[in-house]
């Protein structure tokens, strides 16, 4: 006997339609001679006891489960078959998607969920909607990896129907807790506006607003009585605000001969049996849990077999829209397309070709000129256009980008999420780095900036840039200094207060840069695609922010310090014409020369953990010294050290002052521990040939 265990977070008692089908589903698989487990999600452990010794899992709903995280991560490690069973949006943190009919809704999902669920969808054998509407949700965020489908009607029990020749024309009534998501506004609404009928809501109130004297409450019923009540009901209001996955009342309602008052966000409205075809309704709904079970027999006798799923052919993607650095966080999306295609060409403006062809490894660099000519020869177009798709997506072969403002991440994996629903193997894991190959071999050390950018009022005071060179100079006297610079960028050179000949200015084009910095040891520049050609290096990067902040568009190397200038310091919410009239730039000119030196201290003592290091005092650290104790201001941060002895006392102060002690003292090396710790002193790497 084959075992089944059915996972749910809701206990079947509670009267709603993900529980009535789940019964319903357990008592044909009973029948059907299946030895059918179900648990509640209480105890991890007893749960992976129980998935040890089972045949097909079917996953039900695990919002409500305290370790669904970890309960996820262990059902992708195993092998053995799943059946995904949506009933909501369990991927959202709302398990609603109201994002996608409310634009004020924003950041909504839970990434690592939804990156989990996008894996589990395509690790399933089968995914199981409530609605064609509910599919289609879900291959919005997902495309591809849903596409092993079932899609079944409401679990009705149609035998039970309780149909009445008379209709009651006085009253209205609501079924479940009238709350916001179901509708319970525009119920109320609408009793207001019908002050002669009557509405008795089974269930309790969740609405904070005053109710009329048309509406009762009344305790829950079981489903059999509803049947009842809604064989007798001439209308119904179905309006709720969410996309409803199904709406199993909806199909009680319509199957017993109510007039249905709804919207579009029903989802058994989307079946194409609404709302004619009542004898196709009841065919269907009584069919489907009869196919749910055929189709775990198919998984059970072809668990073996794994479809290979073909590749997406001959492809090309464009990139032609957006900066520099929009091309940079596309590349990591670019390579998973690449991996399921029997050739990928990667079409970029001619300018940029030979510096792509160059560093670009798994992909055929061509010129967005010849592949528009030659467009015929691809099985597949993409267009990557640019994220977000502030002009909209009416470039031809645009990707659209569904988790814009749901899931707050990097632009990075909002390119690998939208190309990874275009084929079910394109795993949305982002890689390690670097992207491109770095060059260990310089004939001498040096460091890159670039002071510029393609918008020149996101960029950092140049005579700041200038000072900050000056002293890093002092720091690292051993150390050249590579700076970009192009044809628009402001002239450097006239700020520094002294001859700097351990200056190379960078002014040629894409080549020139990609060489240098390929073998830089770390970069410092502004918001800007330059920042991004560092982070296709892998460059230890300090990136300076100031009107844009760094959010999905931050520096992406590996060991990197942003900067945001505006945090704090102004509250305006900053477009293109205020950026533009801002006088003062104060998001920018705040930022002093300590705090970029601060962050690269502490990029460069992650980067370099393996160097010979020298002890560095953070240059915004404040010292209070007094005869028994000293105080160490750092930001909002105060710290306290006591001296025990006068020894101790000239210890800390030399410590503080000069970055000198006494390593055989084990407790100033204690103090030293605790200061780097704290970010009051770095260890700052040396850097040799």
């Amino acid at each position: 006997m084959k075992t089944i265990l059915f996972l749910h977070d809701t206990t079947l008692a509670t009267p709603r339609g993900a529980e009535l089908t789940i019964q319903q589903l357990i008592k044909l698989g009973q029948e059907k001679k299946y030895h059918v487990i179900l648990d509640y999600l209480n105890n991890f452990e007893k749960t992976k006891t129980l998935l040890d010794e089972t045949d097909v899992v079917v996953l039900n709903s695990t919002s409500r489960c305290d370790f669904e995280i970890d309960l996820i991560k262990h059902l992708l490690s195993l092998n053995i078959p799943i059946v995904k069973v949506e009933y909501d949006y369990n991927f959202c943190i709302r398990r609603n998607i109201l994002c996608t009919v409310d634009r004020n809704v924003k950041s909504c999902c839970h990434p690592e969920k939804f990156h989990l669920f996008r894996n589990l969808f395509a690790k399933a054998s089968l995914n199981v909607f409530q609605s064609p509407k509910h599919f289609e949700a879900h291959k919005e965020f997902y495309g591809e990896a849903v596409s092993k489908k079932l899609i079944m009607p409401p679990t009705v029990e149609v035998n039970k129907l309780s149909i009445s020749e008379e209709k009651v024309e006085d009253t209205i009534p609501f079924f479940g807790d009238l709350n916001f998501l179901k509708g319970g506004h525009e119920y109320v609404t609408y009793a207001e506006e019908h002050p002669n009928l009557k509405f008795p809501v089974y269930g309790r109130n969740r609405l904070r607003r005053q109710m009329p004297p048309n509406i009762s409450f009344h305790e829950p019923i079981a489903n059999e009585e509803v049947l009842r009540i809604l064989g007798k009901t001439k209308q119904l209001i179905c309006k709720p605000v969410w996309p409803e996955p199904s709406g199993r009342l909806a199909a009680e309602a319509f199957l017993s001969g109510c007039e249905i008052l709804g919207n579009d966000r029903v989802g058994t409205f989307s079946f194409d049996f609404y709302p004619s075809d009542k004898e196709k309704a009841k065919k269907e709904m009584l069919e489907a849990p009869e196919k749910f079970w055929n189709s775990i027999d198919s998984i059970l006798k072809d668990s073996s077999s794994k479809e290979e799923a073909n590749t997406l052919g001959n492809v090309l993607v464009y990139k032609s829209y957006g900066g520099l650095g929009d091309i940079f966080f596309a590349i990591p999306a670019i390579y998973k397309i690449a991996k399921v295609s029997s050739n990928l060409d990667f079409a970029v403006a001619p300018r940029l070709v030979d510096f792509f062809s160059k560093h670009l490894t798994e992909v055929n660099v061509v010129s967005e000129d010849v592949a528009r000519k030659t467009e015929a020869k691809y099985d597949n177009i993409y267009e990557l256009g640019n994220y977000p798709a502030f002009r909209g997506y009416h470039i031809p072969h645009a990707l659209k980008y569904p988790t814009h403002k749901k899931v707050k991440q990097h632009s990075i994996q909002h390119y690998i999420d939208t190309v990874s629903k275009l084929h079910v193997n394109i795993d949305n894991h982002l890689e390690g780095y670097p992207y491109f190959k770095r060059n260990e071999n310089r004939s001498k050390p040096y460091f890159v900036v670039h002071h510029g950018a393609g918008f020149l009022l996101k960029i950092w005071p140049t005579d700041k840039y200038a000072k900050l060179i000056e002293k890093l100079h002092e720091a690292y006297p051993n150390l050249d200094c590579k700076i970009i610079m192009g044809p628009e960028d402001p002239d450097i050179m006239q700020y520094f207060s002294k001859p700097m000949p351990h200056i190379e200015l960078v002014t040629g084009g894409m080549l020139d840069v990609g060489e240098a910095m390929a073998g830089a040891l770390f970069h410092i520049g502004n918001d800007a695609g330059i920042t991004h050609v560092a982070g296709a290096f892998n460059v230890p990067t300090v990136g300076i922010y100031g009107p844009t902040g760094p959010g999905s568009w931050g520096s992406f190397s590996e060991c990197n310090e942003l900067i945001w200038g505006k945090k704090g310091v102004c509250n305006i919410k900053c477009n293109y014409d205020v950026i533009l009239s801002c006088e003062h730039k104060i998001c920018l000119n705040s930022v002093t020369v300590s705090r970029v030196e601060e962050a690269l201290y502490k990029v460069l003592q992650r980067a370099y953990p393996k160097n010979d290091f020298k002890y560095t005092i953070n240059p915004l650290a404040e010292f209070d010294f007094s005869e028994k104790e000293c105080l160490i201001k750092l930001g909002e941060n105060e710290l306290l050290l006591e001296y025990h002895e006068p020894k101790m006392k000239q210890s800390i102060e030399q410590l503080l002052t000069e970055a000198k002690f006494n390593k055989k003292d084990s407790e100033i090396n204690m103090v030293v521990d605790v200061l780097n710790q704290q970010e009051v002193i770095f260890k700052t790497p040396k850097f040799t040939l």
